[in-house]
């Protein structure tokens, strides 16, 4: 897909269509690499931030407890053998 350079004010921009913006998964924020005479754009967004933290709270609040008990262990096998 072409898309043209476009002036905006001192600087320069292009213009991103909404499809790939969608398929990117690009909102207000992005970062800008150069790699190999390429320009990359890519989220700025991080994946599953913040989850270490929340599964820090859930632990301290005891929330972090198996919710289906009665299908775990199921066999000897399970409750002398297995180990994580």
């Amino acid at each position: 897909m072409k898309t043209s350079v476009v002036r905006i004010g001192n600087s320069r921009g292009i213009r991103i269509p909404k499809a790939l913006l969608e398929q990117c998964h690009l909102q207000d924020v992005v970062e800008l690499e150069v790699q190999n005479d390429h320009l990359v754009v890519r989220s700025a967004a991080q994946p599953r931030s913040g989850w270490e933290e929340a599964f820090y709270r859930m632990h301290q609040r005891g929330d972090d407890a198996l919710l289906d008990r009665e299908s775990w262990p199921h066999t000897q096998w399970d409750r002398t053998e297995w180990q994580w």
